[in-house]
């Protein structure tokens, strides 16, 4: 018994010595430089979760939707996006959007990430290698591009397409993240995007709306049967746009700490409300809750919250959700087919209009206890203001970006494939393959 006694006592005494040496802040900061080793683990894990967002999570939600035909052309845009935004990420748009002080522009002081060692950092992000901010930023503009896609399904050329990619992405979203979240007019006038309902959402929403204005509509859309060909591809890229969620807000608090939690619970809860809410209006409209229906209503959720997720409690969280899954309803139906625009995958009816009401909400519930800035409800009706002004400049930026960038490709290759090659399918038109 005295001998037990004596090893749980050398037991418990090592067990305090590991215990404080884990706290204490020789292990917490590596090597010395000021990078804390449990915000670097979060944050790769968040990294990881944001890519899985595009592949395979963004691949699979819209191959579901689509028809058989063009459903590895669908996944091939998203895969496109990833490859060519991450090579021209590190080329120069990290650079311009995260380096310099300009209002309107970053500089090229990281072109090529010239100059970044092992252990600098960037100020944005102080406890974290900036290669691993350079890495996390990455996975933020390839899906805001991806987004686009859903927008001129079964109908653009995947050269085009590609060409788009790279221009929308230098001219649109590069100043945009800089004005917001690299130190432009934007986050200087007090604008608040925790994670991207501008910069990402609202941003990819407009670009996809003047899109598929300009395309027009696919062939047969509103005479023939246009139908998913399997939602059950859907259902589970839906889960992956879920999970990842987390990283892509909670990643956006950079650290490994209370708010980034919060944000994710907000984040969750907004999504079951939203689901919730679209599934009831369909159960009263048609007496039947689609599957389509609860994941449009979840994503819907997932998106409003994004720009507000690190402001808010969990409770207004589920409001903000609740408020998504209406108004993204009504914009994916009534105001869809009144305008008549095919946006083939209700990019700007879901991303669009979500980055801008969650935006707006912003303004109202930005709680000072959790996020630093008040909002209407305590008082600051200015900041309700600022974020009535990000959303104006969003919109107008990337829809014109949009527009000039597709006429000028048009002059060169023909944005939209012809009539026979849609009638047969993108996948064997542009890519050689099908699904057997």
């Amino acid at each position: 018994m005295t001998i037990w006694l004596r090893n749980r006592n050398a037991v418990t005494g090592f067990g305090a010595l590991v215990l404080s040496a884990l706290a204490s802040p020789a292990f917490a900061q590596g090597g010395g430089t000021g990078i804390n080793t449990s915000d670097t683990a979060w944050m790769i894990v968040a990294t990881a979760f944001v890519l899985m967002m595009t592949v395979p999570g963004l691949a699979l939600f819209y191959a579901g939707m689509v028809r058989k035909k063009n459903v590895l052309a669908t996944m091939a845009q998203s895969l496109g996006a990833v490859a060519a935004i991450s090579i021209l990420w590190v080329a120069y748009g990290y650079s311009l959007t995260f380096t310099g002080s300009g209002a309107s522009l970053g500089s090229l002081h990281r072109f090529m990430l010239s100059g970044m060692t092992m252990d600098s950092i960037n100020p944005l992000a102080k406890t974290i290698p900036e290669s691993l901010f350079v890495l996390y930023q990455m996975t933020f503009g390839v899906i805001a591009v991806a987004l686009i896609a859903g927008s001129v399904a079964d109908r653009m050329r995947f050269s085009s397409y590609m060409l788009f990619c790279a221009g929308w992405f230098t001219i649109a979203y590069i100043p945009l993240a800089h004005w917001i979240w690299g130190g432009g007019f934007l986050g200087q006038l007090g604008v608040l995007d925790f994670a991207g309902g501008l910069v990402i959402h609202l941003s990819a929403g407009s670009a996809g709306l003047v899109a598929a204005i300009m395309l027009g509509s696919r062939r047969g859309y509103g005479s023939e049967n246009l139908a998913p060909h399997d939602l059950s591809l859907a259902v589970i890229g839906t889960g992956l746009l879920w999970v990842g969620w987390f990283g892509f807000n909670g990643g956006s608090a950079l650290q490994a700490n209370s708010r980034a939690v919060m944000a994710i619970l907000s984040t969750h809860l907004a999504a079951c409300a939203g689901a919730l809410t679209w599934s009831a209006i369909e159960w009263i409209k048609r007496r039947k809750p689609s599957v389509l229906g609860m994941i449009s209503g979840a994503v819907a959720g997932l998106g409003t919250i994004t720009p507000a997720s690190g402001f808010v409690t969990p409770g207004e969280g589920i409001l903000i959700g609740l408020v998504a899954g209406g108004v993204c309803y009504w914009a994916c139906t009534s105001l869809k087919h009144r305008y008549k625009y095919d946006d083939t995958l209700d990019v700007f009816g879901i991303h669009g209009i979500g980055g801008m009401i969650g935006t707006l909400l912003t303004g109202v519930f930005a709680t000072q206890a959790i996020g630093g800035v008040p909002g209407l409800l305590e008082g600051n009706p200015h900041l309700l203001l600022a974020q009535i002004v990000g959303v104006v400049v969003t919109i107008v930026w990337s829809g014109g970006a949009t527009w000039v960038l597709l006429k000028l490709i048009d002059t060169r290759v023909s944005v939209r494939v012809s009539h026979e090659h849609e009638v047969e399918g993108l996948d064997i038109t542009q890519h050689g393959e099908a699904l057997q």
